[in-house]
């Protein structure tokens, strides 16, 4: 079982022997072996590619529940002397991880050295259970009931611009004239793009348009500096350039909406070890209002 919701995951039966320690040829056997006792084809295999065929399918669930249950009839002995070990996988946004989370995970690791850390860095929301994914850092709203979410934070964010932007083009001076400005804008995401100002008179949101796209928030940051557009970004990413002047806050009389971020996980009955220290972890890392301003 384990073989095949690997190769499922990991799309190759080179990536799932990695991961269990044996070669891509064991896990086929394994995969074979599985399929004649079952009287059915789980995988279509190509040279290049593997997919769920409907039985696979069908199968992939009932073993992921099935591993589940017997990691948490192992993790429930962690009192009785087991220390946290295993692999741990982590989604988060590359942005995120850049500039929040890969800094404090040595520290983690120095603390759990049996722990090996393997990181899925992505704009886009995955599916947790289906991808085996242990802890994800979501931004912004959450969407998915189904996942049991611990907040971390609030960033605040700020709209800014290069000079040489704010040069050639001005500065807008109400959140509307944003609409005639390049706003710097990401496509994984449409939230994103809309735009939440509060002020005396109430609350406005504004869905921004502009000529430059992309799927990485790293890469709006870069754009900004190259004076391409107007970006909304957190604090924790762009401060220091703020302080060197490199970007400049703009609508400040203002209140830009703050971005929530959640640790979030799938329902387990008993929680893992190795997630259960991570999440307190980063309660802890992220528990001072000054990492986020």
């Amino acid at each position: 079982m384990q073989g095949f919701v690997e190769s499922v995951r990991r799309g190759s039966f080179s990536a799932a022997g990695r991961q269990l320690d044996l070669s891509p040829s064991a896990i086929s056997k394994l995969l074979s072996r599985l399929e004649s006792r079952l009287g059915v084809r789980l995988l279509n295999r190509t040279t290049r590619t593997l997919s769920l065929t409907e039985a696979g399918h069908a199968y992939f669930q009932r073993c992921v529940d099935i591993l589940d249950e017997i990691e948490d009839a192992e993790d429930a002995l962690t009192g009785f002397g087991r220390e946290p070990a295993g692999t741990l996988r982590i989604n988060s946004t590359p942005g995120f991880a850049k500039h929040q989370l890969l800094p404090r995970m040595p520290a983690f690791q120095a603390l759990y050295p049996k722990v090996t850390l393997e990181y899925q860095l992505t704009g886009q929301a995955v599916d947790l259970i289906g991808e085996g994914v242990d802890v994800a850092i979501r931004l912004g709203v959450l969407r998915d009931t189904s996942l049991v979410a611990r907040k971390l934070g609030s960033s605040r964010r700020v709209i800014c611009a290069s000079p040489e932007y704010l040069a050639k083009w001005g500065a807008p001076e109400t959140p509307h004239q944003l609409l005639e400005h390049d706003c710097l804008r990401l496509s994984t995401n449409d939230a994103f793009n809309q735009w939440q100002f509060e002020s005396k008179n109430g609350t406005e949101k504004v869905d921004v348009k502009g000529r430059f796209v992309t799927d990485n928030v790293d890469a709006l940051h870069q754009y900004a500096l190259l004076g391409g557009g107007i970006v909304r970004l957190s604090v924790f990413m762009v401060g220091d350039d703020l302080q060197r002047g490199r970007l400049v806050p703009l609508l400040t009389d203002y209140r830009v909406e703050d971005q929530q971020i959640h640790a979030v996980y799938p329902h387990r009955k008993h929680l893992p070890a190795k997630v259960r220290v991570l999440l307190d972890f980063l309660a802890e890392q992220f528990s001072e209002p000054a990492h986020w301003s």
